[in-house]
C-alpha cells in the first residue's frame, strides 16, 4: 500500500523501540512531572545512544539515524522561523506598535467583551486564509494580550483559541498552509492534476466556521486562568493602587484645546483629575464645560500606573519637556531604553520630610517621579509640594542604568517586581515597516519566510527597536528543545517504518466498509497522526495512501486528497502539532495537557462535520 522509505536493514526491534519512545514521550509531556525541556533532552539523548549502538544502515553502510539526522531539528528552518518571528514580534511590543490595533478592535467591539474577542479572532481566521498563519499569529499575540487586559480577561483563555483560529483559516485556500501545497505537489508527482486555489474552499469554510464556533464559545472553558493569576503576582500594571501624579501639559500635547464633557476629559480615560493649576490659580472639580486645557497647565491626577503609562504613550507631548528632562548634557533621554519602576521610602530615609523640589530628585537620581502613592489618605495638592513620609511609594521613570543605580541608594528601596520596560513609540514606525516587510516578502514568495523573518529579526536589533538582551528574552528555550525532539522522533518513526506500520494497521480496519465510512475513518487517522508527526510529514505520508484507496473504491482521487488537507491541518491536540501552537505556549503559560483538553474535542467536532458534509457534497453513495 505504501512504498517503503527506508532501507531494508530496519529491524522490528528498532521500530518497536521508537514506538515505545513515542508513547513514553506523550505520557511524560502530558503529565509534566518532569519539565518539558528535560523530557525533550532525555528523548534526544536516548535516540542518539540507541542508534549509535543499533544503527539503521542504508545500502552504502551509512547510519540513516546518526547524530546529524537526530540533531538536525536544531537547525530546522521551521524552528528558526518561529524564533526569528518571536524576536520581530517582541520589537513590535516594545515599540507599542500593536496598541493601536488593539484599540481599534476594542473600540469597534464596544463595551461587550464577546464582540471584541469575536472581531479579533475572526480577523485572524480570515487573514490566515491568504497569509502564512505563523506571522499572523505573531501579529496578534500581543494584540490579544492587550485585548484581554483591556476587558479584564485572562490571556490564557484566548491564546490557544488564537492559534486554533489561524489553523482553521489555513484550511480554506491552497496557500493557507504549507500542508495544502504539499498535498497538491504530491498529486502532481503521482501524475494527477494539482489542487486549484479555491477547490476546497467550500468544505474548508464549513469546517472552519464550525470549528470557530467551538473556539469562541467552548474552548476557553477547558483552559485555566493561569496567566491572570500569575499576572496579579508578577505584573505590576495589574495592581489597582492609585498614585498622585502631576502632569505639566507640554506645547505639543494633543490635549491642548480640549474641554471637559460633564466635568471629565475624554483624553484621560481612567484618570481622575483632582486639580488644575494655571499660573497661581487652582481649579477644582467639577470643571466648567467652557474650561479649555492650555500649554503649561499642571494637572494633579489620581490614577493607576497602567492608566498613567497609557496616557503618556498615547500623547507623548503631554509631559512638558522641562518635566521630562532627567539627564544632564545633550542626550535625549527618550531615545534610550526607559524603565518604569516603584521605589519605597524606608523609615530611616533622609528624604522623609522634604518635597520633590527640595530634594531635586530628578537631577540627583536622574529619574522622573511620575506619581506618589500613600495608603493613609488621598492628597489634593501639587505632587511637587507633598512632603514625603516613610512608606510612601514613588512611581519613577528613567533609563535602565539609572533605575538600576537606585539599588545602591540607601534612602530608597527599589521594588524588584515593579520594574518594567516602557514602550518606545519613537521606533514604532520603523518596527512596523520591518514587520510589514517580513510579511510582504513571505506572502508574495519573493523569499522564503525563514529568510524574511531572520532578516527582520536582525533589522529589529539594528534599528534600535530592541537590544540584544531584549531579543534573547523573546526566545523560549522550551520551544527550541520541544521542536528539536519532535522532529527527531518524527524522522525516527518514518525511517524505521513505524509510521507506515501503524498507518497500515489502522487502515486495515476499513477493509470492506462503505466509501463514506472509509473516508471518515481515513480523516480521523490522519488527524490523529498530525498531532504526533508534523502536518507536513502527514501530508507526504498519507496522500499516496488516500489516492490508492480512492482508486480502489472508484471515488474521485481529489476527494481523499482534500481529506488529507483538512485532517492534516487538525493540529490542535499537541503543542508540537503546529508552529502557531508553539508560539502561544509561552504567552499563555500552557502545559502540554492544556492542548490535549482543548484540542481533542475540536478534532472530534471537525471529524463529525467532515463525515456528514463531505459525502453529501461530493455525492459519495453508501
Amino acid at each position: 500500500m505504501l512504498e517503503s522509505v527506508v532501507a531494508s536493514s530496519a529491524t522490528p526491534m528498532q521500530m518497536w523501540v521508537v514506538l515505545a519512545l513515542v508513547a513514553g514521550s506523550l505520557i511524560l509531556y502530558g503529565l509534566e512531572r518532569i519539565s518539558l525541556e528535560l523530557t525533550s533532552m532525555a528523548l534526544i539523548a536516548t535516540l542518539l545512544l540507541f542508534f549509535e549502538f543499533f544503527p539503521l544502515l542504508d545500502a552504502d553502510g551509512d547510519n540513516l539515524l546518526g547524530a546529524g539526522t537526530i540533531m538536525s531539528g536544531f537547525a530546522n528552518p521551521a524552528l528558526l522561523t518561529v524564533l526569528s518571528l518571536l524576536v520581530v514580534g517582541q520589537g513590535m511590543v516594545l515599540t507599542g506598535g500593536v496598541s493601536y490595533i488593539a484599540g481599534l478592535i476594542t473600540e469597534h467591539g464596544g463595551k461587550k467583551p464577546s464582540v471584541a474577542i469575536f472581531i479579533g479572532l475572526f480577523v485572524v481566521m480570515v487573514m490566515s486564509a491568504f497569509l502564512n498563519n505563523t506571522p499572523v499569529v505573531v501579529i496578534f499575540i500581543p494584540i490579544i494580550q492587550a485585548l484581554a487586559e483591556r476587558i479584564e480577561r485572562s490571556p490564557s483563555s484566548l491564546m490557544i483559541p488564537l492559534s486554533y483560529a489561524a489553523i482553521l483559516g489555513g484550511m480554506t485556500t491552497l496557500i493557507g498552509s504549507s500542508t495544502n501545497l504539499l498535498v497538491s505537489s504530491s498529486l502532481i508527482e503521482l501524475g494527477m492534476p494539482g489542487l486549484e486555489f479555491f477547490e476546497f474552499t467550500t468544505i474548508g469554510s464549513v469546517l472552519a466556521l464550525t470549528g470557530f464556533v467551538y473556539v469562541l464559545l467552548i474552548a476557553p472553558r477547558f483552559l485555566p486562568a493561569l496567566a491572570s493569576m500569575r499576572s496579579k503576582l508578577a505584573n505590576p500594571d495589574s495592581s489597582g493602587k492609585q498614585f498622585i501624579a502631576q502632569i505639566t501639559v507640554g506645547p505639543a500635547a494633543n490635549m491642548i484645546g480640549t474641554k471637559p464633557v460633564a466635568g471629565f476629559f475624554k483624553n484621560l480615560p481612567n484618570i481622575t483629575i483632582q486639580m488644575i493649576v494655571r499660573r497661581e490659580h487652582a481649579e477644582l472639580p467639577p470643571f466648567e464645560d467652557d474650561m479649555e486645557i492650555q500649554a503649561g497647565d499642571v494637572l494633579v491626577v489620581a490614577a493607576t500606573r497602567k492608566a498613567l503609562t497609557e496616557a503618556l504613550q498615547k500623547d507623548p507631548g503631554l509631559l512638558h519637556s522641562d518635566a521630562a528632562a532627567v539627564t544632564d548634557g545633550d542626550e535625549v533621554p527618550q531615545k534610550s531604553t526607559q524603565l518604569l519602576a516603584e521605589v519605597m521610602l524606608p523609615p530611616g530615609s533622609r528624604l522623609i520630610g522634604f518635597n520633590l523640589e527640595q530634594i531635586g530628585f530628578r537631577y540627583q537620581y536622574k529619574c522622573l517621579v511620575l506619581g506618589i502613592q500613600r495608603r493613609s489618605r488621598m492628597i489634593r495638592t501639587q505632587m511637587t509640594e507633598i512632603r514625603l513620609e516613610a512608606g510612601d511609594v514613588l512611581l519613577v521613570q528613567g533609563r535602565s542604568e539609572d533605575v538600576e543605580a537606585l539599588r545602591t541608594i540607601r534612602d530608597v528601596v527599589l521594588l524588584e517586581w515593579s520594574t518594567r520596560t516602557l514602550p518606545r513609540p519613537f521606533h514604532a514606525r520603523r518596527a512596523a515597516a520591518i514587520f510589514l516587510g517580513v510579511i510582504a516578502l513571505a506572502a508574495t514568495g519573493v523569499v522564503p519566510i525563514v529568510v524574511s523573518s531572520f532578516i527582520g529579526a536582525g533589522l529589529m536589533i539594528a534599528s534600535g527597536a530592541l537590544n540584544l538582551r531584549q531579543a534573547s528574552r523573546a526566545i523560549d528555550r522550551k520551544i527550541v528543545l520541544l521542536v528539536a525532539a519532535a522532529l527527531a522522533l518524527g524522522n525516527a518513526l518514518q525511517l524505521t517504518g513505524g509510521a507506515e506500520f501503524v498507518a497500515d494497521q489502522l487502515l486495515a480496519v476499513t477493509d470492506g466498509a462503505p466509501a463514506p465510512v472509509i473516508l471518515s475513518l481515513f480523516f480521523l487517522i490522519v488527524a490523529g497522526f498530525t498531532n504526533v508527526l508534523s502536518n507536513n510529514a502527514c501530508a507526504v505520508l498519507f496522500t499516496p495512501i488516500g489516492i490508492g484507496m480512492a482508486q480502489q473504491l472508484g471515488v474521485e482521487p481529489h476527494v481523499f486528497a482534500i481529506a488529507v488537507v483538512m485532517a492534516a491541518n487538525c493540529s490542535f491536540a499537541s503543542p508540537v502539532g503546529y508552529q502557531t501552537n508553539l508560539l502561544v505556549m509561552g504567552p499563555g503559560h500552557y502545559r502540554f495537557i492544556d492542548f490535549l483538553k482543548a484540542g481533542t474535542p475540536l478534532i472530534i467536532v471537525l471529524w463529525i462535520a467532515f463525515s456528514l458534509f463531505a459525502p453529501w457534497y461530493y455525492d459519495i453513495p453508501f
